[in-house]
């Protein structure tokens, strides 16, 4: 099997596409990934080159990249970085980074749309060794909607995960949200914050990677003795966060934030920073520090303030919408599974999707007030 597989229906001579199966090719268009990524509004930080790289590293496999590309007259227009796989005895194709990512979608230039969009359907149908395309975690307004308009053979969408947004306000404006009473606890609970001396620090990428492991130590801690999500104690999650963090803080696409009590490590929080939104995926906080701040309020104020000072519309605290988001009134998006067919195949996978579905639905249900699950801000916490 060839490395880079030219896609036989991509046969105007301004247009093009190949499948690259070889990891190399991820380092190999490294610099056109990133600047696709610019040019695509619609994609998320788990979309951007570093987050990829470094899950492809620490999770891929060798042999299942493929990683669909479409040029126009030589320039990178539309990527699909997916991955061959198997769910339910079905060979499907599955984002990259998809168990780690609270957002998945392709990268588009809405300047080459209509032709880009073709293109990579037709690169996509003509990979053979697969029955269905599964993206899970969809936002409203992504490129993999554009796909789906176009896709000439079956999809299936299925209601996803609830993402919660607020806007780029300043903190009094977010307690405006609140009734009176509730706003009042609020603020003496900043003041409380304040009085004892916590300060917050953005780190520079160089101590990016250190900042990662101590945050995630930070997070084992805080939920030492209750139900953790196991792959955060994974050394390749770990390894994963430290190098993706890294590259992204030097890109500007992501803050790791250090919070300081008397001169002392209290908490960290990773903050990816996305086109349209900030969005706060894992942080970690000592056992002492819960019990004298509320800690989340404590965070949504900085991250906050990183979205008004990076210019964007708000934080978007990402999958999950527990009584702790709530409380701030936020507004509700939806993320959307879709499932777009090759093969006739396809309607039996879509079938076990939706069994499964159901299945889960059931159990979340039963476990509904009898306490967390150990995943609390993004798909990271």
């Amino acid at each position: 099997m060839t490395a880079i597989a030219p896609v036989r229906s991509a046969t105007s001579v301004e247009w093009s596409a190949e499948v690259h199966r070889d990891e190399q090719s991820l380092i190999t268009l490294a610099d056109e990934l990133r600047d696709l990524y610019d040019r695509s509004p619609a994609a998320t930080p788990f979309q951007t080159y570093e987050w990829l790289k470094s899950w492809w590293g620490w999770y891929g496999t060798r042999g299942r990249l493929r990683l669909v590309t479409v040029r126009w007259r030589g320039r990178l227009v539309a990527a699909a970085p997916l991955m061959a796989g198997t769910r339910y005895g079905f060979p499907v194709l599955v984002p990259l980074a998809a168990g780690q990512s609270d957002f998945t979608d392709f990268l588009l230039d809405p300047v080459y749309g209509d032709g880009a969009v073709r293109h990579l359907t037709r690169a996509l149908l003509d990979e053979r060794g697969w029955c269905a395309i599964d993206l899970r975690e969809v936002r409203p307004g992504s490129a993999a909607h554009a796909v789906a308009a176009r896709w000439p053979r079956r999809t299936w969408r299925a209601p996803a995960s609830v993402c919660l947004e607020l806007p780029a306000a300043g903190m009094d404006d977010v307690l405006a949200r609140l009734p009176g009473r509730t706003a009042g606890k609020m603020r003496a609970k900043l003041r409380k914050i304040d009085v004892r001396g916590i300060t917050a620090e953005s780190v520079p990428a160089e101590q990016a990677a250190e900042a990662v492991h101590a945050l995630l130590d930070l997070h084992a801690l805080q939920w030492r003795g209750r139900p953790i999500n196991p792959e955060h104690t994974r050394e390749r999650f770990r390894r994963h966060l430290a190098e993706a963090a890294t590259g992204m803080v030097r890109d500007g696409r992501a803050a790791v934030l250090r919070y300081l009590w008397d001169g002392r490590l209290v908490a960290g929080d990773l903050v990816l920073i996305g086109h349209r939104y900030v969005g706060a995926y894992l942080y970690g906080a000592s056992p002492e520090l819960r019990d004298r701040v509320d800690v989340s309020l404590m965070m949504l104020r900085e991250d906050l303030a990183l979205a008004r000072d990076r210019h964007r519309q708000g934080v978007n605290l990402l999958r999950g919408d527990e009584p702790y988001k709530l409380k701030w009134r936020p507004t509700p998006v939806r993320n959307e599974q879709l499932i777009l067919a090759r093969t006739p195949s396809a309607a039996a996978f879509a079938g076990a999707v939706r069994a499964r579905a159901r299945l889960a639905e059931r159990l979340k249900s039963r476990r509904q007030g009898s306490g967390h699950n150990g995943s609390g801000r993004g798909s990271g916490d």
